[in-house]
């Protein structure tokens, strides 16, 4: 890596964790509110599975194509967003800071990328091309999830961002590879 790189590297991560004390600090009593858990309890990975079966059941046959289309996203989406976690990793904010006490504790040690951002995006995106309508919906869904991690303290804003490229672009070559 490049000196140009690396200066460039700290000063974003620099960046990104003085944005994530002024979000905590500035919401602090938001950052305590259930809604903010549940949303971030939405983007779980059990809820994926639960809304397909749930298509399947209403739709039958036609929700192949659907059905197809996630199960190659997620397919994906779980050992990238698990590679970059390992192979760059960043430390969650409570572990960066002793002095902070997040909400919640993460399942995984790594942060970066957002793996409920990831999947919330890669989601979004394939229901959106399905479901057109419903596009504003889910992508502020998105969103949401994304937000509340940061909020519970367990993402720092760079993550989040991260989280929803990759699961955008997992989503269309899902769509592309599907369609």
């Amino acid at each position: 890596m490049t000196a140009f790189m690396a200066k460039w590297l700290f000063k974003v991560s620099q960046f990104d964790q003085r944005t994530f004390s002024w979000l905590n600090r500035r919401l602090q009593r938001l950052c305590r509110h259930q809604v903010v858990r549940w949303v971030s309890r939405s983007g779980d990975g059990y809820s994926y599975a639960v809304i397909a079966l749930l298509i399947a059941s209403l739709h039958g046959a036609e929700s192949i194509p659907l059905i197809t289309t996630l199960v190659v996203g997620f397919a994906l989406e779980i050992p990238l967003f698990t590679l970059l976690k390992r192979l760059l990793k960043r430390q969650r904010p409570y572990q960066k800071n002793p002095h902070f006490n997040s909400i919640i504790l993460a399942h995984d040690q790594f942060s970066f990328p957002s793996g409920h951002t990831t999947a919330a995006f890669l989601f979004a995106g394939i229901m959106s091309a399905f479901f057109p309508s419903w596009a504003l919906l889910l992508f502020g869904w998105a969103s949401a999830v994304g937000v509340s991690r940061v909020l519970l303290g367990v993402h720092y804003p760079g993550d989040i961002f991260a989280g929803a490229t990759l699961g955008l672009g997992i989503s269309w070559y899902a769509l592309a590879v599907t369609g």
